[in-house]
């Protein structure tokens, strides 16, 4: 356990992806089995643990400190397992164990084995044998709040470079295609990787391929290409997802590679041909069915769910429409020209349930300027953009500078006032770095009241937060655990304009609208909050998409 906490120390206080890979494989090369695949699957988001509830984890602390002493600590710290880390007392315990601290396999095969009664006694136990940074590693795992800035792409990565250079080296691409049909502790890839071992075989066919990714346009790019070589295509707003169907076995994924089958049952039960197809999720009807597209407030219904009923599958009925076609059967076609696939993927698609299945059209266009008008007002609200592709391009995995480019439309933009914050994670821990703000609204009085549209972690500078975190630390008017409350009146507080790619009504939130991918793109010191946008103007946008 001891080791996988230094890693994590270590990979926090380091910025750069240079340093980050170099810690990485040092670790993996390092470690041994099980603890460096138990390591990779807590990095990479595929660790199965027990959970702990942070209230079981606060009745602990309080166990042995003063609840006054604790809420000041944690008021200060801003982070539940930092805090506890900190100032929990294993007493005489601790010294004496100190060079002594459970593997971290020793850690997990413990927690997974525990019983419901079981837990509290296990969770103090390990809490008093671990050290500081041992018990802030335990807990992130076990709260599930672990986040170091480790995608599981760069873990992936590491273990290609830890496997050597030249003809011993393995492919990311490689990796990743066995990446699905591995599970933790990942014995087998380690043994590949370090030549004891043939290659995993995997225990299913229909796998996870790696997906090929667009780079967005910048100022520029376009006036380098011939607009005769590229085709584009409608950028719908769902989610990324692969399809994959062999030998009996149907598998859907999203882009990450997350089994998501159990999800949509409707789609699996569709599925009447065998191969791998890249696509759009979506809700509502195909362009087949003559029924629209639904918003991707509706698709969330369906997202990240164990389980769906009868009612939702009836409400919410999901669709696939398909962009690309990496095999044919088990015929790999990812070699072949996009346009060549296409006429392939049209085949199959015009085979497959019309209620289920569509194939994305082709946007006919002659230059960059006509495009670019079709891109700022598409058809349909549920598009956002265009994609450009390049018409010989192969599929490759990963963001490839040329063959793919995705060109959004411009996103919206409204100016909203600062109302609480909270610290952020790992090297923000000390800074009050994730903001909610509110727009303007009238209540029943006929008084304007802010109300909360959405929050957002992102999109300023390292000088711009530091100009954030001053004003919450001198402007907070209430506490809430780990939440600040900010002062924000018409004459006084801080303006933030947000962009956000869309918007859409939510039942779910109090001011009936949910934006999609807020972030903060400027702080405008140059406004009062009585300047910042009220809430029907974000009614009006959603009404503007029809």
């Amino acid at each position: 356990m001891k080791t996988f906490a230094t890693l994590l120390d270590r990979l926090v206080l380091t910025p750069s992806r240079t340093g980050k890979l170099t810690l990485l494989v040092d670790y993996f090369r390092s470690s041994p089995d099980p603890d460096r695949g138990y390591g990779l699957a807590a990095l990479a988001g595929t660790l199965d643990l027990k959970g702990v509830k942070p209230a079981l984890l606060k009745e602990l602390v309080l166990e042995r400190l003063d609840p006054v002493l604790f809420q000041y600590s944690y008021d200060y710290v801003g982070d539940l397992a930092e805090t506890i880390s900190l100032v929990w007392d294993g007493g005489a315990r601790e010294r004496v164990s100190a060079h002594n601290q459970p593997r971290l396999s020793d850690v997990i095969h413990r927690m997974n084995r525990l019983g419901r009664t079981e837990m509290r006694a296990c969770v103090r136990d390990l809490l008093d044998q671990l050290d500081h940074s041992s018990r802030f590693a335990f807990l992130k795992l076990a709260t599930g709040g672990l986040r170091i800035g480790v995608s599981a792409r760069l873990a992936k990565q590491a273990l290609a470079d830890m496997s050597g250079s030249g003809e011993n080296r393995r492919d990311v691409t490689e990796i990743e295609t066995l990446w699905h049909g591995l599970a933790p502790p990942y014995e087998p890839l380690f043994a590949w990787l370090e030549g004891k071992a043939e290659k995993p075989v995997l225990a299913t066919p229909a796998i996870f391929h790696s997906v090929m990714l667009a780079n967005p346009v910048e100022e520029g790019d376009l006036d380098k290409l011939s607009p005769q070589d590229y085709a584009a295509e409608w950028k719908w707003d769902g989610i990324r997802v692969q399809m994959s169907s062999f030998g009996g076995t149907k598998k859907l994924y999203s882009r990450s590679g997350d089994d998501i089958s159990h999800a949509f049952p409707d789609i699996i039960a569709a599925i009447t041909f065998e191969g791998v197809v890249d696509g759009e999720l979506l809700v509502g009807g195909t362009a087949r069915s003559n029924s629209a597209t639904r918003s991707f407030s509706d698709l969330q219904q369906r997202l990240n769910r164990k389980t769906v009923n009868a009612k939702m599958l009836e409400d919410y009925p999901a669709f696939l429409r398909a962009y690309d076609l990496l095999f044919a059967r088990d015929e790999d076609v990812r070699g072949e020209g996009f346009l060549t696939r296409r006429d392939r993927l049209r085949d199959l698609i015009d085979h497959a349930p019309h209620d289920r299945f569509d194939l994305s059209e082709l946007v006919p266009f002659t230059d960059w300027s006509e495009l670019d008008r079709l891109r700022l007002v598409p058809p349909d609200p549920v598009i956002e953009g265009v994609m450009i592709k390049k018409k010989d391009s192969v599929y490759q995995a990963g963001r490839l500078k040329g063959p793919w480019f995705k060109w959004k439309r411009e996103p919206f933009n409204v100016d909203a006032v600062m109302m609480y914050a909270q610290r952020g994670h790992g090297k923000r821990s000390s800074y009050y770095s994730d903001f909610t703000f509110g727009v303007w609204t009238l209540d029943e009085a006929g008084k304007e009241l802010l109300v909360p549209v959405g929050k957002a972690y992102f999109g300023f500078t390292d000088a711009e937060l530091d100009v954030l975190d001053k004003f919450v630390r001198d402007n907070t008017v209430e506490r809430f655990g780990p939440v600040r409350s900010v002062r924000a009146e018409p004459g006084f507080g801080f303006v933030l304009e947000v962009a956000f790619e869309g918007i859409n009504r939510s039942s779910r939130h109090k001011s009936g609208v949910a934006m999609r991918f807020p972030r903060i793109s400027r702080l405008r010191a140059d406004k009062l909050p009585r300047d910042a946008d009220h809430l029907a103007t974000l009614i009006a946008m959603v009404d503007a998409k029809g």
